[in-house]
């Protein structure tokens, strides 16, 4: 494949044909912030936290999505793009509970946002779905990036249990009709959990101890394991606070599962808790 050339703030970069401009971006140091976007996942084109500015472009471009092109001239920095990312961030913040979505906080922070600015009221208030053993949907800190959705569809999970319904400000992360959790196509492998950048889905374990105050981040190890189900060869990391393990995950980077498992992987651990005594033999 070609390579071909752009000029990014100044700067000229070289990157294979096919890859977007935030690739190209990345390659010059200086990667568009993102909220939608993830490496593993179909962009959405949802949230457009990493607009840029290209010569000759008449409105801001998404960079997660937009091919880099020959001669391009990309400014990501520019007066436009600073103010664009503010009033995305502003908005999210106006309505959304961004309390556990570092990332959104962090666009704020970036271009110098202020939370309170288009905020009338309390936030978007939404009862807390609870109707699941393992992970709880708090769509109050929903911001609707669509990456559960892509996560539950065709690129990880294939259940396509979720979607997005409604329009406006009645537009929800929905499992069809209205239904709970354990009444629709949701296999439980808690792979849309493991890419929402909000805390919005969030595992029950998790959620349990940051309701009684005792989620302790500073205080987790981390221990990095096989699984043991079956022979795929799953990696894990294993989150373990006061010796116990409150959540699984595995690395987005890992070959096998590039950040995806099954409901045992990431939830059938509490066996190795159990310390019951063993049955004297006859």
């Amino acid at each position: 494949m070609a390579d071909i050339t752009l000029t990014i703030d100044g700067v000229q970069v070289t990157v294979p044909e096919g890859s977007t401009v935030r690739e190209a971006c990345s390659h010059s140091g200086d990667a568009p912030p993102v909220l939608c976007f993830h490496d593993n996942l179909t962009a959405a084109n949802a949230c457009r936290a990493c607009v840029v500015e290209v010569e000759g472009s008449r409105a801001l471009v998404a960079s997660c999505s937009r091919q880099a092109e020959p001669d391009m001239v990309v400014h990501t920095r520019s007066e436009r793009v600073v103010n664009a990312r503010r009033v995305v961030a502003e908005l999210l913040a106006s309505t959304s509970d961004i309390s556990l979505a570092p990332s959104v906080q962090e666009l704020l922070a970036a271009n110098a946002g202020d939370a309170a600015r288009y905020r009338t009221g309390a936030t978007w208030e939404q009862p807390v779905l609870d109707d699941n053993r393992l992970y709880v949907r708090d769509y109050a800190k929903c911001i609707l990036c669509y990456r559960c959705v892509e996560a539950c569809g065709e690129d990880a999970q294939n259940t396509f249990a979720i979607t997005v319904a409604g329009r406006g400000f009645e537009a929800h992360i929905d499992a069809g009709f209205g239904r709970a959790m354990p009444d629709s196509d949701c296999v439980f492998c808690g792979n849309c959990v493991a890419v929402c950048p909000t805390g919005a889905l969030i595992d029950r374990s998790e959620y349990t101890l940051r309701q009684a105050g005792a989620w302790q981040e500073d205080a987790i190890t981390t221990t990095e394991t096989v699984c043991s189900y079956c022979g795929v060869g799953c990696d894990l990391e294993l989150h373990v606070l006061d010796n116990q393990v409150v959540k699984v995950t595995s690395p987005m980077d890992h070959p096998v599962t590039h950040g995806m498992l099954c409901v045992k992987g990431r939830y059938a651990y509490q066996y190795v808790q159990i310390e019951d005594e063993m049955p004297e033999r006859a």
